[in-house]
Parts: structure tokens; sequence; C-alpha cells
């Protein structure tokens, strides 16, 4: 099942695909629609990004290298790319057990898409799929070190599991299941 501000996402990729007059629904403008994505924007802006130099890059890009209808009357067709995103979001929500594919559910599932001018705008911004893994997943932002890991929080409870709080007196996950080799060398 799509959350309701994804379907919006989608139905404003389309209005936009549809007032522009171009004849395909592309992967570019599934994500100027997913910019507008409150959870989207912060993931991006914690992986260094700039969000209105995307969306007006993938604006330019769009109104410059999309075919336009040649007819009114034909519909418009999303690319097999979109179709592809699409499936991959609802597979990765499907084996993790969560209910709704979200905005940042596509955004992960985009990077699929490699041979796609949004990735390439993305890339050369710096943002890559791990970034944006390890925002969603562990509230690590890339480049900002005004704040501690610690302190950085997922983008939602209802889009990503919550790792466990590590407390002082706790030992971590890892600290648990793995040994620390460069300690016992330096023993």
């Amino acid at each position: 099942m799509l959350s309701r501000e994804l379907d919006q996402c989608l139905n404003q990729a389309f209005r936009h695909a549809r007032d522009q007059c171009h004849e395909f629904m592309t992967v570019e403008h599934l994500l100027l629609s997913l910019l507008d994505s409150g959870n989207v924007q912060a993931v991006l802006k914690a992986c260094g990004s700039n969000v209105e130099a995307l969306k007006s890059e993938l604006a330019s890009y769009l109104n410059h290298h999309t075919p336009i209808l040649k007819s009114p009357d034909v519909e418009i067709q999303p690319t097999l790319g979109f179709q592809r995103v699409l499936q991959r979001a609802l597979l990765q929500v499907q084996s993790s057990g969560q209910k709704e594919v979200t905005p940042t559910n596509v955004l992960v599932s985009l990077f699929g898409e490699r041979e796609t001018q949004a990735i390439y705008i993305l890339n050369r911004q710096g943002v890559t799929r791990l970034d944006v893994i390890n925002f969603i997943s562990h509230g690590i932002s890339k480049g900002r070190d005004d704040e501690s890991a610690e302190e950085r929080e997922p983008v939602s409870d209802t889009e990503v599991e919550r790792p466990l709080p590590v407390h002082p007196n706790e030992k971590s996950l890892l600290d648990q299941f793995a040994i620390d080799l460069n300690r016992l060398a330096r023993e």
C-alpha cells in the first residue's frame, strides 16, 4: 500500500508531466515530485544536498530533454525505469515487514536506476545510496560535525525501525557480537 504522502507525490509527478505535455513520466519527474516531501528534503539535506538546486536542475533537464506529446489525446506513459523504481520500493517494504511505501522508500529505490539523469544529478551533489540509507536507518548525517551521532534522529518512527538506544553501561550490538581485532592486536 502507498502512503498518502507518496500518493500525492505520484499525482504531482503525473500532473507535472501532463502540464508540460511530456510524452513520458520519467524517473526525473518522480524525483522532482519527491523533493516536495518533507522527509525526503530532510534526508537529502542531511546528505549534504541543496534541494532547491536539485529542483532547478531537474526542471531544466525535463524541459529540455523530455519528448513532447504530438497530440493532446495521447496518454502519458510511465517509463520502464519509473515502473521499476516503484516495484523495487514495494519489494523493499514487503521484505522489511512495513505496511506502507513512503517517499523515502522510493528515494532509496531510485538509486537502482543508475543510468538516469536523476541519479547523475544526485551524485554530482555528492548524494549516494549509502548516505541516504545511513541517515534513514541510523540518523547519520554526511559531513555535519555540528551534532554527535547520538543526537541525530532517523526520519520518522513509522518509516524505519529505531535502533535500540545505547546506554553508557550497556555494550553495543557490535561489541556484543563482534571481536575488535585492532584492540586485540594492540594488547
